[in-house]
């Protein structure tokens, strides 16, 4: 089998379980009337932040090497909602509905698998720094779009941004984490993403068909967005050839099941917002093969 073979093989096998495991929480909910709103809090609050905490203590890299990149996945971030802002009025979302899921990727448990496979090990530090500034971005942009009254200091009370300041700094003083506490917090953390799969695959009970008009336009504008601003990036930036294919990489990556957890919570129209990432998610099987062939 040759490489874009089992490149294409390895997208389908990602991307894949994700569908699966929403298929499931779905057909479960039909059958069974279950309230998720429990699991859906403990999830964000305990399991989300032991798997952010596992994989930036994990891996020690230099930010310097990266600041660049950094700065060019924060301009395609922050520039994907500003780009599509005026797309609301014209298909008629709110903008806090659909803005953060267009901003924010699936960055951690398919961008970072992805670009190791497409790229080699040596991607891997890139891949955790591009997780990273989404994520930070995710939880104080994010959350700011969400809820204009939110301080600052509220932000850092939530376990999330304190996995996020804790992971950076093990990881910046190259610290161990004793065997015992790490297995502790990596199997808390590996409950996160299929719970949030099958909380998603529950909330799409209520989908309509208005709704999934709108994720399949997302599922379009969001790479699209993405891979645009990758490429005004590069002419400014000149970044090296490695770096620029994980920017555009980076940018074509489908909205974050994360999403739909934080619209959840806020309650903003997460009916809308779960709709926005499973088609995006289905949708990535088409945009990232055709991305890989563009940067490989």
């Amino acid at each position: 089998m040759d490489t874009q073979s089992l490149l294409l093989e390895r997208i389908f096998l990602t991307v894949f379980p994700l569908v699966a495991i929403v298929t499931v929480g779905f057909y479960y909910a039909r059958r069974y009337k279950i309230d998720m709103t429990t699991a859906n809090q403990v999830n964000i609050d305990v399991f989300v932040p032991a798997l952010i905490f596992s994989v930036l203590s994990a891996e020690s890299f230099d930010l310097v090497q990266f600041q660049d990149l950094a700065i060019c996945a924060a301009i395609v971030v922050i520039g994907s909602g500003i780009l599509l802002f005026p797309a609301c009025k014209l298909l008629g979302v709110h903008p806090k509905t659909f803005i953060p899921p267009i901003m924010f990727s699936n960055s951690g448990n398919l961008g970072i698998p992805l670009m190791v496979l497409a790229f080699g090990e040596d991607a891997l530090s890139a891949a955790v720094v591009l997780f990273l500034v989404e994520n930070v971005l995710h939880f104080t942009v994010g959350i700011y779009i969400l809820d204009h009254k939110t301080r600052l200091i509220n932000l850092l009370k939530m376990p999330m941004i304190a996995a996020t300041i804790l992971g950076l700094i093990w990881s910046g003083f190259d610290l161990s984490v004793p065997q015992a506490a790490a297995t502790c917090i990596d199997m808390l953390g590996q409950i996160a993403i299929p719970l949030m799969l099958f909380a998603l695959g529950v909330r799409m009970t209520s989908v309509d068909l208005k709704n999934w008009r709108i994720g399949t336009y997302s599922a379009v504008l969001c790479p699209a967005s993405g891979i645009l601003l990758a490429l005004a990036c590069q002419h400014f930036m000149q970044l090296s050839s490695e770096q620029f294919a994980y920017l555009v990489v980076f940018g074509a990556l489908p909205p974050a099941v994360l999403n739909y957890m934080i619209a959840e919570r806020y309650n903003q129209e997460p009916e809308q917002v779960a709709s926005i990432v499973l088609i995006g998610n289905i949708g990535s099987l088409l945009f990232l093969p055709l991305t890989l062939a563009f940067v490989l």
